[in-house]
């Protein structure tokens, strides 16, 4: 009988078996046959079946699965089923949990829906599982530059800055203040200092993910995992005894910007001193300072002064009243972001920051440098009063003549009585600056004597400076910094005043306003580029149309000034049926349709996307008696704005089409070469892609600065503490928005050719190049800053490295310096991928 049951469960378990490989094998028919017609819903369902009833076919069908998969995907975003594209992913990395293709693309989805913690934390994933990924490690040095801001590489590798904490920390704590909390931990450092100096209780906030997960790591690398408290929260969400168990005697914090205020130090104190700091000493009483409470830092002040700055000015204000033949004066203003924020009733940062000791061009004070205000961080009916002070006038006599570009601003930062950190361009300081550009004036120009005028006031969480203005010496004004009034004699003397004062334009609806961001104004500012556009285009459309009468267009600017749409009837005709079709694709704000508007018989077609930007080119196209049917804008004829480059008709291929090739911060622009690929079907005979060609210049250089913004340097600038390997997995290879006017490097080699990216011509393109350089001075060589030459054809070009160009550049930072002598000759081995470059040196 037994022989006889071990017979029946064996039959039973050959027929599951037989059932099992049926069912697969029917299901993989039914996959296959569902991605025949495109259902990639149902296909993916039949292989989650497949795999879970035989996960020996793992290998076997791991291809087609994540094909499937990343179709499926694509299909549920699409219909924003948010919920169940994720469990989809889920579901495929419990399958391949080790995965790095579907881990990059989890990331990228994250990444594209805001979830930028999230998304880090699978690329990651991704380049541990295999470092020669491209995909995802380019991927991750994207969302690096997100989640782990450049200034903390600068920061810790401040050791002034590091030494003066730790000292006034040590100080409290051997005082008495016993238990610490630490606000905005970072990478934890502040608090490490607080147990180190003896403190029996430390307790730390950080609100980003990925900070307080690297904070973790690093607390325990250094064995005080059990010492230090970490909370991954904002501190204003800390409740006692929920997450610490009372108040404590001493908060440290650094959570402050360029512009002091604007990373929350008042609100996030408002709320520790009413609910987590003990109460502040008593005056005049000798009580011991684990019974009250303090903050380190103690106190502020701010300083602030009036300068001229070419380099601020081309940012924030349009220079010019014509570009490349087209007229700007009076017909549209134009205001960077910082403007707009002044009269904005939503949340917008006030100044932009820049180190101004690395400007381009430099700067000139125009003013001595005068204190704006002081708080104490220490009085929280002060902190409290910041927020509802009426704004307050501030006077600067002028020093020096010159033009008024900005009001910029630093602080000294008091950590106790005897230990203070300034930011002061000045100094050697890790530290930027605030910049508040001038803008809306009538005049600029100030001279000795005259009086620099703006209004300061503290809101939502920043230092704001506004209404800023000159009054001339003449006007003999006297003016209090603390009045809210102006102290004037009498009336004829307040007339007179109010004449001779440089305020801003009055808005009176008649001259439209367009707010741009400040790469926009200086790239309007860029007559070179606008220039070199004209002359390329018009050489096109000769080409293409010989028997139009085009030699009265004034394309170099020195022929008769009259264009041919001048010797045109255009108000019955409208444009020549027989017109040139030109595609302008460029990021942002540009005007080169209506530059080529100018050139000849055309349909200029804009790619740009605000309806502020459209009203500007339309004000401009009529300012410049423009037919209404000669600039067009591109996306209201799409019915799908993911697909900008078609056909402009049915019938009709493009003449021009202008993409945009290099971003403003030196990088190349995503799927550039994808788009040439589309752009090159849709011209017509003749018809050109500009650029036509991109050359990519470097150079080998030794420059101390790149390193310590990118990477921190071992454990010495932070005093001993370990804390590079673990911020050092969010270092990028390449740093972008350089100066090289300005960057401190010498150079270790002459400028040389690393890639050409031909956008016309695909086949003279190569995925990889190796490039000798020889070295002409001896030292370390530590990066490769590169930028480009742009070909629109071969007589115009555009130097993105010359000084007067809008664009910046980017720099290939190596992970150890190589030591070079006179004469040696190094060998780069170029890669580029996916719009990505790869520059490394070959040993």
């Amino acid at each position: 009988m037994p022989n006889s049951n071990a017979k029946l469960h064996s039959n039973h378990r050959a027929g599951r078996e037989a059932s099992r490989r049926e069912l697969v094998s029917r299901s993989l028919q039914s996959a296959q046959h569902c991605l025949e017609n495109q259902d990639f819903g149902t296909a993916y369902a039949h292989y989650l079946l497949v795999l879970n009833l035989a996960p020996e076919l793992k290998t076997t069908v791991k291809e087609t699965f994540q094909f499937t998969l990343f179709k499926w995907a694509e299909e549920l975003d699409s219909l924003a089923r948010i919920q169940d594209l994720f469990n989809c992913y889920e579901q495929a990395l419990e399958l391949y949990p080790n995965d790095e293709v579907i881990c990059n693309s989890m990331g990228e989805h994250l990444f594209r829906m805001g979830f930028r913690d999230e998304a880090a934390g699978y690329f990651h994933k991704a380049v541990k599982l295999n470092p020669d990924f491209a995909d995802a490690r380019e991927n991750f040095y994207r969302v690096a530059n997100w989640l782990v801001e450049r200034w903390h590489f600068i920061m810790l590798n401040d050791a002034k800055r590091n030494l003066t904490y730790l000292r006034a920390i040590e100080s409290a704590v051997r005082s008495g203040s016993r238990s610490v909390l630490d606000i905005g931990t970072g990478t934890g450092i502040l608090s490490m200092f607080a147990k180190k100096a003896g403190a029996s209780f430390v307790y730390a906030c950080e609100l980003s993910k990925t900070m307080y997960e690297l904070a973790c790591d690093v607390v325990a690398a250094n064995n005080m995992e059990r010492e230090i408290k970490l909370l991954h929260l904002k501190s204003l969400d800390i409740e006692i005894p929920k997450h610490i168990p009372e108040r404590v005697s001493l908060v440290v914090t650094e959570t402050v910007d360029a512009g002091l205020f604007g990373e929350g130090i008042v609100e996030s104190l408002i709320h520790a001193w009413e609910h987590l700091l003990l109460q502040p000493k008593p005056k005049n009483q000798d009580i011991s300072a684990g019974d009250y409470g303090r903050v380190i830092p103690a106190s502020a002040t701010i300083f602030g002064m009036a300068v001229e700055c070419k380099e601020i000015r081309r940012h924030h204000r349009v220079g010019m009243q014509e570009v490349a033949g087209v007229c700007l004066s009076n017909s549209v203003q134009f205001f960077s972001p910082t403007y707009a924020a002044a009269g904005s009733e939503e949340t917008v940062e006030p100044y932009t920051t820049e180190k101004l000791s690395r400007i381009p061009g430099g700067y000139r004070a125009l003013t001595e440098p005068c204190q704006v205000m002081t708080v104490d961080f220490n009085n929280l009916q002060e902190l409290k009063s910041l927020a509802a002070r009426k704004p307050w006038k501030l006077s600067l006599p002028v020093t020096e003549g010159g033009i008024l570009d900005a009001v910029v601003v630093w602080f000294v930062l008091q950590l106790d009585e005897e230990h203070s950190l300034s930011t002061s361009p000045s100094e050697e300081t890790c530290w930027e600056q605030a910049v508040y550009p001038v803008q809306g004036l009538l005049d600029y120009s100030v001279k000795t004597g005259d009086t620099v005028m703006m209004e300061v006031c503290c809101q939502d969480c920043y230092l704001k400076i506004q209404k800023i203005s000159s009054l001339p010496s003449e006007c003999g004004m006297d003016v209090s910094d603390r009045d809210d009034t102006l102290s004037l004699g009498n009336e004829a003397e307040l007339c007179n005043a109010l004449a001779g004062l440089q305020t801003s334009t009055k808005q009176d609806g008649s001259t439209p306003v367009c707010v741009l961001e400040s790469t926009e104004i200086a790239l309007l500012n860029d007559t070179a580029y606008h220039e070199c556009f004209k002359a390329a285009m018009s050489k096109v459309l000769l080409s293409l149309n010989p028997s139009k009468d085009l030699h009265s267009m004034d394309v170099d600017g020195h022929g008769s000034g009259i264009n041919l749409l001048e010797n045109q009837s255009t108000s019955s005709l409208g444009v020549d049926p027989d017109a040139l079709y030109i595609l302008d694709v460029s990021e942002g704000f540009s005007i080169l349709p209506i530059i080529a508007g100018k050139l000849g018989p055309v349909r200029a077609y804009s790619s740009v996307e605000k309806d502020q930007h459209q009203a500007a080119l339309h004000v401009i196209a009529e300012a410049n008696h423009f037919p209404k049917e000669t600039l067009e804008f591109w996306l209201s004829h799409l019915e799908e704005e993911s697909v900008v480059l078609q056909r402009p008709k049915s019938d009709k291929l493009w003449s021009i089409i202008i993409l945009d090739v290099i971003e403003t911060s030196g990088l190349i622009q995503q799927e550039v070469m994808e788009k040439a690929a589309i752009s090159r079907c849709l011209l017509h005979s003749g018809g050109k892609i500009f650029p036509q060609y991109v050359l990519v210049y470097g150079m080998l250089v030794e420059s101390e600065s790149l390193l310590l913004e990118s990477a921190v340097q071992g454990t010495e600038p932070t005093l001993g503490f370990n804390i590079a390997p673990f911020i050092n997995q969010f270092k990028v290879p390449v740093r972008v928005y350089l100066d090289l006017s300005t960057l401190p490097c010498v150079p270790l080699s002459k400028p040389a050719e690393l890639l050409r990216l031909d956008l016309m011509s695909p086949l003279q393109n190569s995925p990889s190049r190796e490039v000798k350089v020889q070295i002409c001075k001896s030292g370390r060589v530590t990066a490769i800053p590169f930028w480009y030459h742009i070909h629109l054809d071969e007589e115009h070009s555009l130097d993105t490295s010359d000084e007067s160009s809008h664009w910046k550049q980017a720099a290939v930072v190596l992970d150890e310096p190589i030591p070079v002598q006179v004469g040696d000759e190094l060998v780069l081995d170029v890669q580029h991928h996916k719009s990505n470059i790869s520059i490394t040196v070959k040993r």
